[in-house]
């Protein structure tokens, strides 16, 4: 599987340096020197970094083989990607990446089946979106007092919902 770590904007320069918006927490890592990277739409790569810098908050980074402000400028639109396979877990027992929790089963307390994550979306709070049985869709914020327990190994999230959050009632 793989994960988005930016997004091609502009042309920066006539030395075919691009804007890249940067959809990862390491950026340092993910845009070293010789990093190979993916491409969406997958003609366009992959594509092997030449360096970067930061130039008043945006990452510019030059690509191999792309010389020009022209070569550049072709790159716009194009999702960078990285296998999520060759991605170290985080250290913390409590951070879970989006591609490991989406798949995952979500059961109450008591066992019941309430769905499966289908999306993970960050505005102020992060939210699950859990596909229910009968096709709705659920938003749960993710956090500790209401997901007390995400494992993994067995393909599941437990919840425990306050009142009103989830109408169990409704999907039996």
């Amino acid at each position: 599987m793989h994960v988005t770590v930016g997004r091609i904007g502009r042309a920066h320069g006539i030395r075919g340096a691009v804007v890249v918006g940067v959809r990862t927490d390491e950026p340092e890592l993910r845009f070293a020197k010789g990093s190979r990277l993916d491409t969406d739409p997958s003609g366009v790569g992959p594509l092997t970094v030449a360096g970067t810098r930061w130039h008043s908050g945006e990452l510019l980074v030059r690509f191999e083989g792309i010389a020009d402000r022209d070569a550049a400028a072709e790159l716009r639109g194009t999702w960078l990607l990285v296998d999520s396979a060759g991605i170290a877990p985080p250290e913390d027992p409590d951070e879970f990446r989006d591609t490991d929790l989406i798949g995952l089963s979500v059961r109450t307390l008591d066992g019941t089946v309430v769905g499966t994550v289908d999306d993970v979306l960050h505005p102020a709070q992060d939210l699950l979106v859990v596909k229910a049985p009968d096709g709705g869709e659920i938003m749960i914020p993710f956090v500790k007092a209401i997901v007390p327990e995400v494992d993994l190994a067995a393909g599941h999230l437990t919840i425990d919902p306050p009142q009103g959050l989830l109408h169990l009632e409704d999907m039996a």
